[in-house]
Formats: C-alpha cells, structure tokens, sequence
C-alpha cells in the first residue's frame, strides 16, 4: 500500500521532513484513503500520523575519547602528525628550563646560599646549557661544596 502523497502532506502539516513522519502501521488502510489535507489533519489529532523527534549526533563516544587524551592516551606514533620540534618546539623547552634554573638560582641567592660572585657563575654555566634539570644543577653545586639550608632541599 502506497501512502507517499499522505506522508508528503502530513509533512508540509507537520513542518518536518518526509523521512520524520510516522505513520501508525495498523491504521495504514484508513490513511491509504485520505485524499484532502483536512483527512490528514484529522489523523494527526487523532494521533494516527505524528512527527518524531529530531536524531542529533551522539557525544557519548567523543566524550570517551577526550578523557582519555586528557590523561595522555592515543599519542602514539600512529597519531603524530609532524615532528617532535613542530609538537613541542625547542624552544619552549629551552624556556621553561632556563626559567625554573634562574627562579631557584634566585631563591638561593635570596637566602644567601649563593654569594653573588657564585650566582653569576652559575647563572652563566645555566645559560650555556650545563644542566639538563634543576636537580643536576643542584648535584654540580654539592659537588662544588655549597651547602644548602634545610629548607632548600
């Protein structure tokens, strides 16, 4: 049983599209039958045609895949899309280490840990790249007989 031109109506009616008109499967031959629009008005209050609801696009699995980036997930080889320079630039490294290195050199010379002749030195070995890490850095001084304070290390 063809009821095309109904469902075309009852679109226009509805204000939907063909695809989202329901049709109620035991009343087919009844609305099979329906030539004029206010047939089809009427099988819609009556609750025989209806509209349904909108489908969106569901998040659930985006969702998913956004936590597990946010703990560090899928950033293996297969995902990388440039090189490790254009992912994490030298640059930015460089920053953040040299700028930790001078804050906890500062500190020290705050305190007096450092004297400001030793400051300088290390400032300047800091600057030519000496150390890979604030802990090396702290490693090269024990080496060279400063003693830090209780509270420093």
């Amino acid at each position: 049983m063809q009821i095309t031109n109904q469902k075309k109506m009852a679109a226009r009616l509805l204000k939907c599209g063909v695809n989202r008109v329901w049709v109620d499967p035991h009343r087919v031959d009844q609305i099979a039958g329906a030539v004029q629009k206010d047939d089809i008005r009427e099988y819609i209050e009556d609750g025989w045609i209806k509209a349904m609801p909108i489908k969106g696009t569901s998040r659930v699995r985006a969702r998913v895949i956004a936590a597990q980036k946010a703990k560090g997930r899928r950033k293996g080889h297969g995902k990388r899309s440039g090189t490790s320079n254009a992912r994490q630039p030298r640059k930015n490294k460089w920053m953040s280490l040299i700028r930790s290195q001078r804050r906890v050199l500062k500190v020290m010379r705050e305190d007096e840990t450092l004297t400001p002749s030793e400051y300088r030195r290390y400032y300047r070995k800091a600057k030519g790249g000496s150390y890979r890490s604030i802990a090396h850095m702290r490693t090269q001084m024990e080496l060279e007989g400063i003693t830090f304070k209780a509270g420093d290390e």
